[in-house]
């Protein structure tokens, strides 16, 4: 691995695979050979701008082979962000983005990091202010073969993986104080600015939940002080349509956040927290009914009982 900065994080052996002996190691921004403007035309094809948005700062290319010969090769990018919510959003964009986290076809978790998934043909390990996206190849394979071949691969790398990547295995503030109950496998977004419509609202972790028959989402910022939090809280309180809500937080009021679904949510904040409980805006599958909606009343207890419980602390996995 010929890139000194970040040589360490790669391990030579993971599993089967070995760092290409033959391959380049292509790294772009702080201490690359290549600028960021190459990641545009290099790299990402069509996405960079994407990447940007979230912060990004630093990349590293590079190639692990198949050491048996059997054709396999991953491809890894390793992403570096000015911060944790750039990278963990970036993670949640890939692994839930704006598609359904109930959709068969989303990445499964697995372990690396602070957080990993694997999809078919590709994984994703997310730890501090890191990303790495993993991709399988092999032109030797059935479809078949290789949905089998790629996950033994690119589990073992992504372990391995998220072991040499520096930084905590903490996930982001916000994120850790979602709820675990009744929350869906892998069904986390984390917002870093103008979430749900809302302007200077962020980093905001939306969760998705699933309770019978009813869909709803919950959300969470976390501020580092009541001041910062306050401010924050005006971009809730001042959308047009707002209402009060007594007895919770606080300060609480309902509203009807912007787009085709409008969604009804609940805010309140208490102290440097603000939470919130909405609707789930995802268009109903085909053939199938659109899920059941929680009523304001029931929203205002979902946040009351979260407001009252312990502080969440530690690794949240997805």
């Amino acid at each position: 691995m010929k890139d000194p900065v970040s040589a360490s994080f790669f391990p030579r052996v993971a599993g089967a695979y070995c760092i290409d002996p033959q391959g380049e190691t292509r790294t772009y921004g702080e201490q690359g050979k290549l600028d960021m403007d190459a990641v545009c035309t290099t790299a990402f094809d069509g996405e960079c701008a994407v990447y940007n948005q979230f912060g990004l700062k630093r990349l590293v290319s590079l190639r692990y082979v198949d050491g048996a010969g059997g054709g396999g090769m991953v491809e890894i990018n390793l992403s570096r962000f000015a911060d944790a919510a750039g990278a963990y959003a970036m993670f949640t964009k890939r692994v839930v983005a704006d598609g359904d986290p109930l959709d068969p076809s989303t990445p499964k978790p697995i372990e690396g990091g602070a957080a990993a998934a694997l999809g078919t043909g590709r994984a994703y390990v997310y730890r501090d202010t890191y990303l790495a996206e993993l991709q399988y190849n092999n032109d030797q394979e059935t479809p078949e073969a290789l949905v089998q071949s790629s996950a033994k691969a690119l589990t073992a790398i992504a372990l391995s993986l998220g072991k040499g990547i520096p930084g905590t295995v903490d996930l982001p503030p916000a994120v850790r104080a979602l709820p675990v109950a009744h929350r869906i496998v892998n069904g986390i977004v984390l917002a870093p600015k103008d979430a749900l419509g809302l302007a200077g609202l962020g980093p905001l972790a939306i969760g998705y939940y699933a309770d019978g028959a009813a869909r709803y989402r919950l959300v969470a910022l976390v501020s580092s002080d009541d001041a910062k939090a306050r401010d924050a809280w005006k971009g809730i309180r001042g959308r047009a349509g707002v209402l009060p809500v007594a007895g919770l937080g606080d300060e609480a009021v309902t509203v009807t956040l912007p787009g085709a679904a409008h969604s009804d949510y609940v805010f309140a904040r208490k102290g440097s927290l603000i939470v919130g409980a909405g609707d789930e805006d995802l268009a109903a599958a085909a053939g199938k009914s659109a899920p059941a909606k929680l009523g304001k009343d029931q929203k205002i207890a979902l946040l009351k009982a979260w407001l009252a419980a312990p502080s969440s602390s530690g690794h949240s996995p997805l």
